[in-house]
């Protein structure tokens, strides 16, 4: 399985476009691989560096979709309308949608997590991502991760 994006490669920096320095847009995305028997995608990002990557405390979560169909090969930049079926999650932000890189102190990671599942999960109640987490459990059959760097502009 392979999630990738076109605003920028694994372990590169992320365009101040897709941040809180720019226009906060979600980045390009795209995935392929799927393993035979996929019926649902989750997706997650989030930052395990916050509050500073120096001494990291809380993982931060900047966006939760999952039921996103398997026939979906992505989603766009900026994307504004999820594919047919796909739910919502609550970022750390107490939102949904996407909330893009926007670091206190110094660069950090943020990884863009794609799972696989068996199965079409039921709606969250909340839908967080801890949430999410415990729904997967056992119903992953692949994953696949793309990480990419920002530090904040002064």
């Amino acid at each position: 399985m392979e999630l990738s994006s076109s605003a920028f490669g694994h372990h590169a920096d992320i365009p101040a476009l897709n941040t809180c320095d720019g226009r906060d847009q979600s980045p390009p995305l795209a995935w392929s691989g799927l393993p035979a028997g996929t019926k649902s995608l989750a997706l997650i990002v989030d930052d395990p560096d916050a509050p500073d990557p120096a001494a990291p405390k809380i993982t931060w979560v900047h966006w939760v979709l999952y039921n996103l169909p398997p026939d979906a090969m992505g989603l766009p930049a900026g994307v504004s309308e999820l594919p047919p079926g796909t739910r919502e999650g609550l970022n750390d932000w107490k939102r949904t949608g996407y909330g893009g890189p926007c670091p206190p102190i110094g660069r950090h990671r943020y990884v863009h997590k794609l799972y696989a599942l068996d199965t079409v999960l039921p709606a969250l109640q909340p839908p967080t991502k801890a949430a999410l987490e415990r729904a997967m459990h056992g119903h992953v059959l692949g994953h696949a991760e793309l990480v990419g760097y920002y530090r904040k502009q002064r």
